[in-house]
């Protein structure tokens, strides 16, 4: 039995299969609509996050960016691989509500991360990031919290396909080297990495315990 968790991995993505590419599809774009909505009309001006010994110990690593990139893969993950309806609307709705407590956040309280010295024409793919982000976003971070968001809510649909523990243990592996390119970039410092874990654990805690009680 345990030989065919591949096949029922595929056998998930089946069902609701349209409604899970639209989705994914609308949610992502009306997302950095808004977002780009917030960062461009700030309530106040935005705080300077400070660094602490983690940010010295992690430093820039250039080739850190698809490593970033790659949360847009892995957070389809988790409504690629449902199969319940009903599980899928409430991932959708806690997924929302995170964001726009994030959103909120980012409005009311801008933050940026420190300057760094640094020409950013030596690494193109910086330069795209650089040129469409803003200040205003940085804590928390919310890359690291769909991130984490995610993980856990993987977790939970690895468990119920019955997947070998390497399986559950992989995708956290990739939760936390995306947590790492966030710092690895200069987009956060590790304060921003520590909230964004902080909201990510709080708002998965609480959309699967709704799932659980009313199971």
């Amino acid at each position: 039995m345990k030989s065919q968790w591949p096949q029922r991995i595929k056998d998930r993505l089946v069902p609701y299969w349209p409604l899970k590419a639209f989705g994914t599809t609308l949610f992502m774009a009306l997302f950095f609509w808004a977002y780009f909505q917030v960062i461009h009309h700030q309530y106040g001006l935005p705080m300077v996050m400070p660094r602490i010994w983690l940010d010295d110990w992690i430093g820039f690593t250039p080739y850190s960016f698809p490593v970033y990139a790659s949360l847009w893969v892995y957070v389809s993950l988790p409504p690629a691989l449902m199969g319940n309806l009903r599980e899928l609307i409430l991932y959708g709705l806690w997924v929302a509500l995170m964001c726009l407590f994030c959103l909120a956040l980012f409005w009311l309280f801008p933050t940026l991360t420190p300057t760094v010295d640094m020409d950013w024409r030596n690494y193109p793919a910086m330069v795209m990031i650089k040129g469409v982000d803003a200040a205003g976003n940085a804590c928390p971070s919310l890359h690291v919290a769909s991130a984490v968001f995610s993980a856990c809510w993987l977790g939970r649909i690895l468990g119920q396909l019955h997947t070998p523990k390497t399986v559950t243990w992989l995708s956290w592996a990739i939760c936390l080297a995306i947590a790492w390119s966030t710092m690895a970039t200069l987009q956060h410092v590790a304060l921003d990495v520590l909230c964004g874990v902080a909201v990510g654990l709080g708002f998965a805690v609480l959309s699967l315990r709704q799932i659980k009680n009313t199971a």
